[in-house]
C-alpha cells in the first residue's frame, strides 16, 4: 500500500495548538513589540522588558497572554489548515509529486516556490480576517500598561475584551485595521510558512543537512528574519490602528492618518519600529512552532 495514502490524517487544529504553545513561550517579547510600535519614543526592548518586570512583576510580562492564545487558535488554525489543504489539492490537481520542497507537516512536498507562495498567501489572507477580533484585543491588552490611566481598556481576559468591544464600540470595531492586518498576514504567511518549506527543502537537497532539529533551527532563523522584515510595516500600521482610542470625530485611526502622522513625527523608520523584539519573538517562535507541530504529529502516527 502507498505510504502516503495510508498515513494518518493530521488534525487541522494542530497548527493552532503548536502556535499557541510557542506563543506562550515568546509572549513577553511579543508584548514589548506591541508597546514599542504603539508608544512614540526611543525606549529599547531590554529597557521596556526591565520596566515591565519592575512595575508589574514577572507575571506582568504575560499580560495579554489569553488574547495571544485566542489569536493563535483562530488565526493560526486557519492559516495552517487552509495552507495544507490547498497544497494537497494543488498536488492532486497536478497529478502527483515531484522532488522538491517538503511541506509543513509533510504535506505539499514537490510544489514549486511560487506554488507554495500562492497557497500561503491565500491562506494568510483568510486567516487575517478570521483572527482580526482576537488581534484587536491582543494589541489593546498588551499596550494597556503603557497608556495613561484614562485611556486604559482594563480587559480582564480575551473574552471580556471581545464582549466589551462589541458592547461599548460596536461589532464593526472588531474588524478595525482589517486591511493592513490581512496584508500583514499574507506577507507573513508567504515569508514564514512558504519560505520555511522552500528553504528547508533547499538545505536538505544540498546534502549537508538532514531533516533534524538543527535544520529546523537554521531554517527557522532564516524564515523568521525574512518574515519579520517583510511584515514589519504592515504590523506597525495594524497595531497603531487597532490600539487607537475611539474618536468622537472618527478621525485619526485610518491608514492614511497613521502614515501621515508617523512620517511627520518619526520619519520613515517608524514603519520598522519594534523590529528587534519582533525578530527576537518571531525567530524562536518559528522554530518552536514547527518543533511542537512535529512532536504533536507523532501522536497520530
Amino acid at each position: 500500500m502507498d505510504k502516503a495514502a495510508s498515513a494518518p490524517v493530521v488534525p487541522f487544529y494542530l497548527g493552532g495548538v503548536s502556535a499557541a504553545m510557542a506563543s506562550c513561550c515568546t509572549h513577553p517579547i511579543d508584548q514589548q513589540k506591541y508597546r514599542m510600535q504603539v508608544v512614540k519614543g526611543k525606549t529599547g526592548m531590554l529597557e521596556s522588558l526591565s520596566r515591565t518586570a519592575r512595575t508589574a512583576g514577572v507575571t506582568g510580562l504575560w499580560e495579554g497572554a489569553s488574547a495571544s492564545i485566542l489569536r493563535q487558535m483562530t488565526y493560526s488554525i486557519t492559516r495552517f489548515g487552509v495552507y495544507d489543504v490547498m497544497k494537497s489539492g494543488w498536488k492532486k490537481a497536478r497529478g502527483g509529486d515531484r522532488a522538491g520542497a517538503g511541506g509543513v507537516g509533510g504535506v505539499g512536498g514537490g510544489l514549486a516556490v511560487w506554488e507554495l507562495a500562492a497557497c500561503a498567501g491565500l491562506a494568510g489572507g483568510l486567516a487575517g480576517l478570521v483572527g482580526n477580533p482576537a488581534e484587536i484585543v491582543l494589541v489593546r491588552m498588551c499596550t494597556d500598561a503603557v497608556r495613561p490611566p484614562t485611556q486604559q481598556y482594563g480587559y480582564r481576559n480575551c473574552f471580556d475584551g471581545i464582549y466589551r468591544v462589541v458592547r461599548d464600540e460596536g461589532f464593526r470595531v472588531l474588524y478595525r485595521g482589517t486591511g493592513p492586518n490581512v496584508l500583514r498576514s499574507i506577507s507573513m504567511n508567504v515569508s514564514q510558512l512558504a519560505a520555511y518549506d522552500a528553504i528547508k527543502a533547499q538545505l536538505v537537497a544540498s546534502g549537508y543537512f538532514a531533516d533534524t532539529i538543527s535544520t529546523h533551527l537554521t531554517t527557522g532563523v532564516l524564515a523568521g528574519t525574512l518574515a519579520t522584515t517583510v511584515a514589519a510595516p504592515f504590523d506597525v500600521l495594524k497595531s497603531r490602528i487597532q490600539s487607537a482610542q475611539k474618536s468622537g470625530t472618527g478621525a485619526g485611526v485610518g491608514v492614511g492618518a497613521i502614515l501621515r502622522e508617523g512620517w511627520r513625527n518619526e520619519g520613515a523608520r517608524f514603519l520598522f519600529r519594534g523590529w528587534t523584539p519582533a525578530w527576537l519573538r518571531l525567530t524562536p517562535n518559528t522554530v518552536l512552532m514547527f518543533v511542537f507541530f512535529e512532536q504533536l504529529k507523532k501522536l497520530w502516527q
